[in-house]
């Protein structure tokens, strides 16, 4: 009897204990008594509520809500609106409680960061409701818009509005939203659907939703994942101010730019990033050189989709907790295309097919660059050749930045031509400062006159200097005034009644006034479009002028500029975190199709240090764009400047990079026909590991290749993280242990080493490096072989001479992919269209993860001799061979039986 009471109390304990630990899962500082009812109306359920961003907490209690707002601040405001789901009605600064409720809008405190005091409450009076059904199209629907009320956040409202939803292809959705009655400033950028009517088998579906205001919805037809949702706030289309929110199905966010974002994983705590072309030496929120308004978001269930919203004007975006999306523009239309993926890496495949895919690089813009701003002097440029070759140092351009006596042939014909960006009147040319002596006038590359004038310029050019590209600077346009002389003139288009978060909020800020006149319209409108429609025209002139592959590098970027130009991350600082926001900017634009990408190594502004410099050039000897950079009048930062320790650091990492160029070459040629990425975050590749969505420390190149640089002074090793895979350390092709994956790990890093690993399950052709592209392209090729845990692999290697125009289009090329299994490495050429690798060999085999030595070696039919291979105990075989590239290699490893 005794042992069944005993039972019984322990029974009794084990419930008092179990409501206990209940009772802390629904943790909240929000007493019973306290609770405000966030889901008053009937029906409300955990899914419901946790839908609203409210809490769901049970209780036994009578009269209490179990869905209520989990904040002090949400409970005391005088709305059903919770802190994270706030959308700001008064972006611009200096709002108060007057102004704020003279809108319409709720103020109310909270002590939650950057979080709006003045927002719209659920039952605003703004937005727009459809005056009929939805019209059906020959490409989808037509939604005709009236605006509600007649209240207005910045004056001029438009109505009716239309929205028009075109179903471009299985993968991608477009929908635009305009004024019917009026043509406002596109985008000249079309991206047309696959046909003239509506794709039919889509993966996605549309939802219109018309209550008080429309709603609008698109769903992932596979997992039903809401990936746009338009219910969060109300739509605004003024004649300056354009506002539409939309809700995003995870906080795994990517893109926006250009910016120096602190992660390649954006922060969602109420922050806004500007986005307008300016002269700007990276900074956090600072906008930057190029406008990119597209993100990717990976859903919960792993799947991802990318965003673009097509719009030059000054715009801002606003990223908030709920998960959701504020966009904010002062010109244009509303011109959104939505890409279904499903994977990161399909995003941006369906992304460039529309925007353009990124342009082939010319081999030799591969290896790595040498380039300061004024040398001062010709005694000074031979010094830094010398030393380079006298430590043996790869290096390929040399770049001297100086400014050289000004012509005036360049603006006597642009005169006659009359292509310059005038003032508000369209007749006199603006006339601002730049570097030149004396004043400048800026090209209006809008203008088709002055693709002609400047290839005109180009071709001549080149009979003064021997050149093989171009690079395009201070193209946002940069103007060392606040607006062309005399100054801009006090009207709404250069005083709008909103300004985006840009920096000194102002438009005219070291640029043009925006009532300047282009050819495509108003400086407001194009501004940001001056570097992107220069692109294109130095691309043409350059191959014009060359007769070879362009290389064109560009400071100022926009939506489709990969197709015909690089970018550096422009005049970054010699300072620790540059590097690691090097990183970030590299995948970012990546993510913007504009894969050839780096940052200046060593930094530009500043004096460099000796540590600083040596673990930048080990990173960025794995930039796409490997330049090492500085300003004028900063100390001396070439890698032989430091003398001979420095500079055997610098070659070895080099020579890696030399090495493995045929596998950077290939990535660029998929980059270009098929629209991958070549830099790549972790999460590109294990999108379903949770652990990789915040890496940006780390990267890829393509999806076998990681690069886990060092970027703290001082460090000795580094805590890389190893997501589910076969990895393979590059120096010693031993295997990293299985109790390694899925953790974050301490990997030795001495000052003369950068971590690098290679993922199981791909083969990477490599090169016998030497000192400059044009020696590496004459030398023997191999392969590293890494095996999954399967024991399989496949790879690919593209070739073709290196800087021909249009050599995969004339199939001027030669092709080949590997596959590994079972024991046997097999060949396939797909084209061999390019004879000079007739002369090309094949002379090592790297093979990784061999689980034990193999009795027999066969290579195409013949018996590999003892001397020619060597096994480690650690699972790496290493083949020296001979055979043709342009043959089919086949080899098999025997074991007896």
């Amino acid at each position: 009897m005794e042992r069944i009471k005993r039972l019984h109390v322990f029974a009794v304990m084990l419930a008092v204990l179990f409501q206990s630990s209940g009772s802390n899962i629904c943790s909240t500082t929000i007493s019973e008594d306290l609770r405000r009812d966030c889901h008053p109306e009937p029906g409300a359920t955990e899914a419901a509520c946790l839908s609203r961003g409210c809490r769901w907490c049970e209780t036994s209690s009578l009269n209490v809500p179990f869905c209520f707002y989990d904040s002090t601040e949400d409970a005391a405001c005088p709305s059903d609106v919770p802190v994270q789901k706030r959308v700001d009605c008064h972006p611009q600064p200096d709002a108060s409680k007057e102004k704020c409720e003279a809108k319409g809008c709720i103020w109310c405190s909270t002590k939650v960061p950057n979080a709006p005091w003045c927002y719209f409450p659920a039952d605003d009076p703004y937005g727009y409701f459809a005056t009929e059904k939805p019209q059906k199209t020959s490409k989808g629907w037509r939604v005709m818009l009236t605006k509600r009320d007649t209240m207005s956040l910045f004056g001029n409202d438009i109505s009716p509005v239309a929205m028009d939803v075109e179903f471009q292809t299985n993968d991608r959705l477009r929908f635009k939203i305009y004024d019917p009655n009026s043509e406002r400033f596109e985008v000249p950028l079309k991206i047309q659907s696959s046909s003239a009517v509506a794709a039919a088998d889509t993966r996605y579906d549309i939802e219109f939703i018309n209550h008080s205001s429309l709603q609008f919805k698109i769903i992932r037809k596979s997992s039903g994942t809401v990936l746009w949702d338009t219910s969060l706030g109300d739509l605004i289309f003024s004649k300056q101010y354009l506002q539409i929110s939309t809700t995003v199905p995870s906080t795994s966010v990517y893109g926006f730019g250009e910016h120096e974002h602190l992660s390649f994983k954006h922060n969602m705590n109420f922050v806004t990033y500007g986005m307008f072309t300016r002269d700007q030496s990276p900074a956090p929120f600072a906008n930057l050189y190029g406008v990119h308004p597209f993100y990717i978001c990976i859903e919960n269930d792993s799947n991802a989709h990318g965003v673009l919203f097509l719009n030059s004007n000054a715009q801002d975006v606003t990223l908030s907790p709920n998960p959701a999306l504020t966009f904010r523009t002062i010109g244009g239309i509303l011109d959104f295309f939505v890409f279904l993926g499903p994977t990161p890496e399909n995003v941006i495949q369906q992304y460039t097919e529309a925007i353009g895919r990124p342009h082939l690089p010319a081999y030799w813009s591969l290896g790595f660059q040498l380039s300061r701003w004024d040398y001062g002097s010709i005694d000074v440029l031979k010094k830094t050749v010398a030393r380079m070759q006298q430590y043996d140092i790869p290096y390929d351009p040399f770049i001297s930045k100086d400014e050289a006596p000004g012509t005036y042939r360049p603006y006597e014909l642009g005169e006659e031509m009359g292509i310059w960006v005038n003032n508000s009147d369209g007749i006199t040319p603006a006339v601002g400062k730049a570097w030149p002596p004396g004043d400048s006038v800026f090209p209006d590359y809008t203008n088709p006159k002055t693709a002609d004038w400047w290839t005109q310029l180009c071709v001549e050019f080149k009979n003064v200097l021997d050149y093989d590209g171009l690079w395009i600077d201070m193209n946002e346009p940069a103007n060392f005034g606040n607006g062309q002389q005399p100054g801009c003139a006090p009207n709404d288009i250069n005083n709008p009644p909103y300004v985006p978060r840009i920096t000194s909020n102002s438009l005219a800020w070291k640029t043009l006034c925006p009532d300047s006149k282009t050819y495509l319209g108003s400086h407001y409108n194009t501004h940001s479009l001056f570097g992107w429609s220069q692109t294109a025209p130095t691309f043409y002139a350059t191959q014009k002028a060359t007769g070879k592959r362009a290389f064109v590098l560009s400071r100022s970027t926009f939506v489709g500029s990969g197709k015909y130009a690089g970018h550096w991350l422009g005049d970054n600082f010699s300072h620790w975190k540059d590097m690691h926001m090097s990183i970030i900017g590299m995948m970012e634009f990546n993510l913007f199709g504009i894969p050839y990408i780096g940052a200046d190594i060593c930094g530009f502004n500043l004096d460099t240090t000796y540590e600083l410099c040596l673990r930048w050039m080990q990173l960025g000897s794995f930039y796409p764009f490997s330049r090492n950079h500085n300003a004028k009048g900063n100390k001396e930062q070439d890698p032989a400047v430091f003398g001979a320790e420095f500079a055997a650091i610098s070659r070895s990492t080099l020579l890696i990079r030399y090495t493995l160029l045929p596998y950077l070459y290939t990535l660029f040629f998929d980059s270009h026909v098929h629209g991958n990425t070549v830099v790549r975050g972790l999460m590109h590749e294990f999108t379903s590991d949770l652990q990789t969505h915040g890496i940006d420390k780390a990267f890829l190149w393509g999806p076998a290749f990681m690069i886990a640089p060092v970027l703290q002074e001082g460090a000795r090793s580094v805590d890389v993280y190893f997501p589910e895979a076969s990895w393979f350390d590059y120096y010693t092709g031993d295997e990293v242990p299985t109790s390694w994956h899925k953790k974050y790990v301490s990997v030795d890093a001495p000052l003369d080493k950068i971590p690098l690993f290679l993922r199981g399950g791909y083969i990477l052709p490599t090169q016998t490096p030497a000192t400059t592209t044009t020696l590496s392209r004459l030398n023997p090729f191999g392969l590293i072989i890494a095996l999954n845990e399967e024991g399989k692999a496949s790879g690919m290697l593209f070739w073709d001479d290196g800087d021909s125009i249009d050599s995969i289009e004339n199939e001027n090329y030669f092709l080949a992919k590997y596959t590994f299994s079972e024991g046997q490495l097999r060949t396939t050429i797909v084209k061999n269209g390019y004879r000079a690798v007739d002369s090309l060999t094949y002379n090592k085999l790297q093979i990784l993860g061999v689980a034990s030595r193999p009795n027999t070696i066969v290579l195409n039919g013949k018996v590999i001799s003892n001397e020619n291979l060597q096994y480690q105990a650690s699972g790496k075989l290493t083949l020296q061979i001979s055979a043709p590239l342009s043959q089919d290699l086949n080899i098999i490893l025997q074991y007896n039986i």
